[in-house]
């Protein structure tokens, strides 16, 4: 049991990461970080005497003042180095730097200084450190207009608001399930490498990634065809974009029912892409799911009955709720690391229609039972 330590555990990559580990629970303590701690030092010595190993992540990335950027920066590293020095453990410290590191800018500066002083204190203490250089993180949850480009565009096309690009930069990418699973290998493995580079899982320029949340944009968000997601990149990118549609007034998406003598018909799933249709009837009262995927795309469509579907973010408490009625053909989509379920609240069967990208392999189900 490896008992870890996330500082800026509340932020984008903290976030995932937390979620990551918390789902090894034979393997992984986390052991609970607040922002706070940086103030008193107690808390902050108390917080890494119980850890085998730290991520630090805490950072302010941006401010009207440059000079406080990479003033916070090197005083968090200062105070954490102070902590380990104080109550004499070593812990394996991971240091989230940035690709930054080769820009002239306060924050790139601010990463590079604060990866040397904790590659100085290892090198003192005799304790384990890991400079990880990150490149460009995107992935579902990260703040519109802070975290990356993929965020502000995702946000912008789904709320109505116009995209501008102010420079067509060609952008190294790690999705962020790739960027946590490689800082899970270096704890497991106990990685020490003062400047560890983490490899990108693709290239783009901000012209092609704005071209490909635009068709999102145009066959899923406004007429509910899942494209083609076959290639990892855009997958990814598909799953981002759905995570910064508001559900609670986009869902249930209404289907066309068209009717005769012989009954009616409904295209429930529009796909650009493969993956697994399947059907089930579920009687009076039952529930089904209370499960979450990290990363498959999933649809329910109800056909008959009336239904009641569930949402809930993982790690936080708001839960959305829907109510679907066959009378009505609609579907409502599942983000990634959003446990869901649906329950029949009708009087006879409940007829639903389920579509999931993957086939479903029993040897990795991406399925993690969580009551909603």
């Amino acid at each position: 049991m490896i008992k870890i330590g996330i500082t800026g555990q509340v932020g984008f990559i903290g976030t995932h990461l937390f979620n990551y580990l918390s789902l090894r629970k034979t393997e992984v303590e986390l052991i609970p970080f607040r922002d706070d701690f940086f103030q008193d030092q107690n808390k902050l010595e108390a917080f890494v005497g119980k850890c085998d190993a730290i991520v630090h992540l805490a950072a302010l990335n941006r401010h009207n003042d440059p000079q406080t950027i990479y003033d916070t920066n090197i005083e968090l590293v200062n105070k954490l180095i102070t902590a380990l020095e104080t109550t004499g453990v070593k812990p394996h410290v991971l240091f989230s730097s940035s690709t930054q590191e080769e820009r002239d800018n306060v924050f790139g500066k601010s990463k590079r200084e604060g990866r040397r002083l904790l590659a100085e204190w290892a090198d003192r203490s005799g304790g384990i450190f890991t400079g990880m250089v990150i490149p460009n993180v995107f992935g579902p949850f990260g703040n519109p207009y802070y975290n990356s480009v993929v965020a502000t565009f995702s946000h912008q096309l789904t709320h109505d608001e116009q995209p501008g690009i102010e420079i067509d930069a060609q952008l190294r990418l790690i999705y962020i399930g790739d960027l946590v699973k490689t800082i899970w290998y270096l704890i497991e493995n106990k990685i020490a490498d003062n400047e560890f580079r983490i490899t990108p899982t693709a290239e783009a320029r901000v012209t092609e990634i704005l071209a490909l949340l635009q068709s999102f944009r145009t066959q899923y968000f406004e007429k509910g065809i899942i494209p083609d997601l076959t290639d990892p990149f855009e997958k990814n990118l598909f799953n981002t974009f759905v995570c910064y549609i508001d559900h609670e007034s986009y869902f249930p998406f209404k289907l066309k029912m068209n009717s005769d003598e012989r009954g009616s018909f409904v295209e429930t799933v529009k796909l650009g892409s493969g993956g697994q249709v399947s059907f089930s009837t579920s009687r009076p009262g039952v529930t089904r799911g209370n499960h979450f995927h990290t990363r498959k795309a999933e649809r329910f469509a109800v056909i008959k009955g009336k239904a009641l579907i569930q949402l809930r973010r993982v790690g936080t408490d708001k839960v959305i709720s829907f109510e679907l009625d066959g009378e009505e053909p609609s579907y409502v989509d599942m983000p990634v690391w959003h446990t869901h379920n649906i329950t029949n609240t009708g009087n006879e069967d409940l007829y639903t229609i389920f579509w999931i990208n993957e086939l479903y392999d029993p040897a990795d189900p991406d399925t993690f039972f969580e009551q909603v």
